[in-house]
């Protein structure tokens, strides 16, 4: 049974996934609108994946019989500058994520709660990586600011990017 504390937490964390899907679906959007479709579809993937994230979540609940409790999502920024900003937002976002992540790690340890902790590894690797990918994003951005062929090339290559099912979910398939 998982404590009200850790209950609560998760709870917490799959709004803030959903919140992470919503701000990532207004910088796909935003992209989309100025032409950058590559960005535009690097984002709506990031997009796909924190609704799984969610998903992860609340399949975990329900297989501790525990309640999903759904809550409004707040509103999230609409407008960027350049990608280079969203990218910026997007590590920036992540490193808040990724504390979260952390908080409910040191929850499920102080419950002594093997089943969550083992859980929540799998958040806590996808966090390095999340925060890996937009450094990296941020790094392709600066490397070719200012040369829109690089922007070109760039934004072409994005285009390119497929969603994966994150493996807790394609575990269940």
């Amino acid at each position: 049974m998982l404590s009200e504390k850790l209950h609560d937490a998760l709870n917490a964390q799959i709004n803030a996934e959903m919140w992470s899907a919503y701000l990532y679906l207004s910088m796909s959007m935003n992209a989309e609108a100025k032409g950058e479709k590559g960005v535009a579809n690097w984002f709506f993937i990031q997009f796909r994946e924190e609704q799984d994230h969610a998903r992860i979540l609340m399949n975990y609940l329900l297989s501790r019989d525990a309640e999903v409790k759904l809550a409004a999502i707040d509103a999230v920024p609409t407008e960027w500058a350049s990608s280079l900003e969203m990218f910026r937002d997007t590590l920036a976002h992540e490193k808040k994520v990724t504390a979260m992540i952390n908080n409910l790690a040191a929850i499920a340890a102080e419950d002594k709660d093997f089943a969550s902790s083992n859980m929540l590894v799998w958040f806590v690797n996808e966090q390095v990586e999340e925060e890996e990918n937009a450094r990296g994003m941020i790094a392709a951005c600066e490397a070719v600011e200012g040369n829109k062929f690089g922007q070109y090339m760039l934004d072409k290559e994005l285009a390119a990017r497929v969603y994966n099912v994150p493996s807790p979910l394609a575990a269940k398939a």
